[in-house]
């Protein structure tokens, strides 16, 4: 029969702290890194990167002169081919979509806006993944949810002594509670 001694347990605990630390390390990363992107979604968009480019036109235009033609034509000064659909937003605009664009011609100022939008490396993915957008990567989240918290419960108890929970761990774990309240009670009396 196996028994239970303290020096097991602690063997145990060390190696599943350290195999479980190793295993979703990668993860954990793409987490912080789309979490700390995400969390500053009104400074930036982390998703995708909008290019905008204004060209000049050299006259104005009428709402009746736009038809495929002239829109193949306006494409054609931005380097885009087949368009996938037009409409008269205002009656001196016309917006024309692309594939991962728009072009924004107002008939009147000689002018038009290019937009083009792209897929932000990394953050595009990553941000999928820590938004569960991914069918079926709300069940991995759980799991890794749940070994993030058993990865932490584990780390608790690897140090021993003056330098472990029972020492200054027991401080330090309190001090960390202190922010996430704080902000609960701000935010209480907001």
């Amino acid at each position: 029969m196996f028994k239970w001694n303290k020096k097991k347990i602690r063997k145990l605990n060390l190696a599943t702290h350290r195999d479980l630390g190793y295993f979703f390390s990668s993860l954990i990363l793409v987490y912080c890194i789309s979490g700390i992107a995400l969390n500053h979604v009104d400074d930036w968009n982390p998703d995708f990167i909008l290019n905008k480019k204004t060209i000049k036109l050299e006259r104005t235009f009428t709402a009746e002169e736009i038809n495929d033609n002239q829109v193949i034509a306006f494409g054609k000064l931005v380097g885009e081919g087949n368009h996938k659909v037009f409409d008269f937003p205002t009656p001196d605009q016309v917006k024309i979509y692309y594939k991962d664009a728009s072009l924004h011609v107002y008939l009147a100022k000689k002018e038009a806006v290019y937009e083009q939008v792209s897929k932000r490396p990394v953050f595009y993915q990553s941000n999928v993944l820590h938004r569960n957008s991914l069918k079926g990567w709300k069940w991995a989240s759980d799991i890794f949810a749940f070994l993030l918290i058993v990865i932490n419960i584990t780390g608790l108890f690897i140090l021993k002594g003056k330098h472990g929970i029972t020492g200054r761990g027991k401080w330090l774990i309190a001090a960390g509670t202190l922010p996430p309240i704080a902000a609960i009670i701000i935010q209480s009396l907001l």
